[in-house]
């Protein structure tokens, strides 16, 4: 299987309604799968379970997991109408994804369904006496699983759709994909212009990259015998005539099957596009630095979640190849991922002196610890402090600000204020 369906494959997976729709089989399952064993139950087993019992439990079970199963997608909406409106719209696709709340609502779903169709085959005798005894181990069963969840879900409530549970997850899914992209950092600009001595590949569709397959491109190379130069990462918005990969020599088949490899969409993923997990954590900073909000310790909690990733993506990415033999990717521009992290907190930060220091704490530490991109994050802290020198009215937090970006820079000059 190729990497782009195994990606197709894991979107269905994470979907609500996939997860939802499988508990609900199993559940119906479950429920008629004791017509079908009882045959090898012992009589004497049997015996001791009557009907009654088990068409109580049933009827118990249904109207508890109807009222739990509308509580819980309440309790979903709320959050995900809650951090569209107070985070980022941006971050509400990852709690839609979030595994516990998919589980929790499946299984009190499935359980409903469960306890319906268990009561329903009582009602028509398909189970007779010895049915009843799989029926009866199956809800206890049930209801075990629903304890144990509805615990996990009680628990999840408290952090879920959170500031700082958000910020971490963001966190998580930027290193992710920063592990399955696997690109080169480059510290110059990159252009994406093919070679005038190659053959391009136009793209015939309007969208953005979301996903590459590496694996069709490098059966490609191979079977030409020739590379294959991309010029457009997952992310990237391309319009129809732009080049989106370039080679050689080619026929209409070989282009058809060079844009087979790229899928757009209208909207960008957060799998194999970190830049995008990098723009959500800023945005974060920025409504809660905007005037309605007024949360300077929230910005600088993603600036603290800033510097690790940084930190990973300058060490992972600097140790990468540029490219493979046969496919050559593009290097991610250094200055991309600090503008896409830094600049909206610059900007909105500029006036709060916590803040505009933890800014330049940040990129003194981030060069301490990468060296290489010391020149790029220079430009970027000078930013800053000229925003700094523009927007602070008192000459004592300006003067600590000052302070802390000549702590961890002397090249680069303040702009004079005015």
């Amino acid at each position: 299987m190729s990497s782009r369906w195994l990606w197709v494959l894991g979107l269905v997976l994470r979907q609500i309604w996939f997860r939802a729709a499988l508990f609900s089989v199993f559940s119906v399952a479950l429920a008629l799968l004791a017509a079908f064993i009882a045959p090898y139950i012992p009589y004497e087993i049997s015996t001791k379970i009557g009907s009654e019992a088990v068409d109580n439990i049933l009827t118990i079970l249904a109207s508890s997991m109807l009222a739990v199963t509308t509580f819980s997608l309440t309790a979903m909406v709320s959050v995900f109408a809650g951090v569209n409106s107070t985070i980022t719209p941006r971050a509400t696709q990852l709690l839609v994804e979030d595994s516990t709340a998919q589980n929790a609502l499946s299984t009190f779903l499935g359980a409903f369904l469960f306890a319906i169709v268990g009561i329903c085959a009582l009602s028509t005798g398909i189970y007779g006496t010895s049915g009843r005894v799989i029926l009866f181990v199956g809800t206890i069963i049930v209801i075990a699983v629903i304890v144990v969840t509805l615990l996990r879900w009680i628990g999840h409530l408290s952090s879920f759709g959170r500031v700082g549970s958000t910020i971490d997850r963001l966190e998580t899914v930027i290193r992710a994909a920063t592990d399955r992209s696997g690109y080169s950092l480059s510290t110059a600009p990159v252009t994406s212009a093919p070679s005038p001595h190659k053959h391009p590949v136009l793209a015939d569709r309007i969208g953005y990259v979301t996903h590459l397959d590496l694996g069709a491109l490098e059966d490609l190379a191979g079977r030409l015998d020739c590379a294959i130069d991309v010029h457009v990462l997952p992310g990237t918005f391309v319009t129809t005539g732009r080049a989106i990969a370039s080679l050689d020599r080619a026929d209409s088949r070989t282009e058809a099957e060079i844009r087979a490899a790229f899928t757009f969409d209208h909207h960008r993923q957060f799998d194999h596009d970190p830049r995008l997990g990098l723009i959500v954590l800023s945005e974060i900073a920025s409504r809660a630095l905007s005037p309605a909000v007024n949360d300077p310790g929230t910005a600088i909690a993603v600036l603290g979640s800033g510097v690790r990733v940084m930190a990973a993506f300058l060490e992972e990415g600097r140790s990468k190849p540029a490219f493979d033999a046969k496919v050559r990717l593009p290097s991610l521009f250094v200055g991309d991922l600090f503008d896409d992290l830094v600049r909206p907190i610059a900007r909105d930060g500029a006036a709060l002196v916590e803040v505009a220091i933890k800014l330049q704490r940040s990129l003194g530490e981030l060069a301490d610890m990468a060296p290489w991109v010391r020149g790029l994050l220079a430009y970027r802290a000078a930013d800053a402090m000229a925003r700094s020198e523009q927007a602070m009215t008192f000459e004592a937090d300006l003067e600590c600000v000052r302070a802390a970006y000549l702590a961890h820079w002397t090249g680069p000059s303040i702009p004079a204020r005015h």
